[in-house]
């Protein structure tokens, strides 16, 4: 017995284009201050995410919105689970207290790493709001978080995976579904 993956396109290049300006005119419309609002992003797709989204405000409003990243690493309770990584150093560019923040990761599953990524933001301060973008919803969440922006909600099997993949950082655009085959391969 053997095991491959099975690669099924979610969002081609096009498709992710647009989600992301639709996303980006969704942030524009529920956030009044875009001055008072800051991105942060959550390792390692979230922070790549960021910066596509601060470049796209950019270009539709003028106005450079402030990003940074935090890590939730060691503020999971399931790390024995999911294991680590190499951590990365958080960047808070400013005070957060009064601020909006606006959370950003590629996928959300079981709520885990959001979790994790707001008791880490807390630990900079109290801001004034956290909201939650996310790349996709697949489902299966453990805890009563849900994002306040989502660009595709795509229910999967927990053998099933969904990657975010950007052209500066894979060479190729899109979101893709991975899904677990097993069988006998000759």
């Amino acid at each position: 017995m053997s095991n491959k993956t099975k690669r099924i396109v979610i969002l081609n290049e096009v498709e992710l284009k647009k989600t992301i300006s639709r996303l980006t005119y969704e942030i524009i419309e529920k956030v009044k201050k875009l001055d008072n609002l800051l991105l942060v992003g959550i390792p390692t797709r979230g922070i790549k995410l960021t910066e596509v989204l601060e470049k796209e405000l950019f270009s539709r409003t003028g106005l450079r919105v402030r990003k940074g990243t935090i890590d939730p690493t060691f503020y999971r309770d399931d790390q024995n689970r999911v294991g680590t990584r190499l951590i990365q150093a958080a960047d808070i560019p400013t005070p957060i207290e009064k601020q909006e923040i606006l959370l950003i990761d590629d996928v959300i599953y079981t709520g885990r790493t959001i979790r994790a990524a707001m008791n880490a933001l807390y630990s900079w301060g109290r801001p004034q709001r956290v909201m939650l973008l996310v790349m996709v919803d697949r489902g299966h969440r453990e805890l009563p978080i849900q994002p306040d922006f989502c660009g595709k909600k795509v229910p999967t099997s927990k053998v099933e995976s969904i990657s975010l993949r950007l052209n500066n950082v894979d060479n190729e655009e899109g979101v893709f579904l991975d899904r677990l085959l097993s069988g006998d391969i000759s």
